[in-house]
């Protein structure tokens, strides 16, 4: 039995396609179950990362874990929660999904910091675990959609700052191989695209695919905060945000890697795939 958690996102919906697609046993763990629909061979459970009884149930009897909680303050209260249960439970292994450069200081922001406590738990616990740090997700650009319908500019809060922008089918195929095998135990696998990308770049790409341009327009980093705050978002939350727009527009996560090719034994997707694949 494979728990995963995040089972509703991006990822984590894909991942319980693949390894009920292989045959796999799998659990896919949500707050609302009754919301979620899902293949008839997938069991649905309800947990929450805030309520160790549901974190409980959702590890009993289970061999793997993918563990995903969605980024903020409350990642690593998260984190170690399921650590706490999957090995309560008699779990054998856990994949986490991370971020690139977790733990990696630039001019004094730290890169990752809320995932830092959550890596160093798996580290410390008896567990087998594979740490994922995937780049930024090629799905970011669908935040683009009202304004490309509109024909208007897309917001670009990094500049002319590139990434090794990464198809989230990828990470969850990456994500798929670790559950179900042991050749990545204890091991850190940074997962990027072949190729690096400005946003710029990627509007270019995008407007090649519709058939029609698509612009950018640069967004301030201050002003970005401020509609981040206005929209809703945490004051710390925003503030991470903002440092890592900066981050990318200093070039700092301007890397690729060879670990989705040297897992999956193929290159990884391009931008112009997912467009392709997605945006039609």
């Amino acid at each position: 039995m494979i728990v995963v958690t995040g089972a509703t996102g991006t990822v984590g919906g894909e991942v319980v396609r693949l390894l009920a697609g292989r045959g796999e046993r799998v659990r896919a763990m949500t707050r609302e179950p009754s919301k979620v629909t899902l293949p008839p061979e997938v069991e649905v459970v309800r947990g929450d990362f805030d309520d160790p009884g549901s974190l409980a149930a959702a590890a009993h009897g289970a061999d793997a874990v993918f563990l995903l909680s969605a980024p903020g303050p409350w990642l690593a209260r998260h984190d170690e929660a399921m650590v706490v249960a999957a090995r309560a439970a008699g779990v054998r292994k856990v994949v986490k999904l991370s971020a690139i450069g977790t733990g990696e200081e630039h001019g004094g922001a730290r890169v990752g910091d809320w995932h830092r406590t959550g890596e160093r738990a798996l580290r410390a616990s008896e567990l087998d675990w594979t740490v994922l740090r995937p780049s930024s997700f090629a799905s970011n650009a669908l935040r683009w959609i009202a304004q490309v319908r509109l024909g208007r500019p897309v917001p670009n809060t990094t500049g002319r700052g590139r990434q090794g922008v990464v198809d989230p089918r990828d990470v969850a195929e990456v994500a798929v191989r670790a559950l179900t095998s042991d050749e990545h135990v204890r091991s850190v696998l940074t997962l990027t695209g072949p190729e690096l990308l400005s946003v710029p770049d990627m509007a270019e790409m995008l407007g090649e695919t519709l058939g029609r341009p698509v612009e950018t327009v640069d967004v301030p980093l201050e002003v970005y905060r401020t509609q981040l705050i206005a929209a809703g978002m945490d004051a710390e939350f925003a503030d991470v945000a903002v440092d890592g727009s900066r981050l990318v527009a200093r070039d700092g996560n301007a890397r690729l890697t060879p670990d989705v090719e040297r897992v999956l034994g193929r290159s990884p997707r391009t931008f112009r795939t997912w467009a392709a694949d997605h945006l039609r």
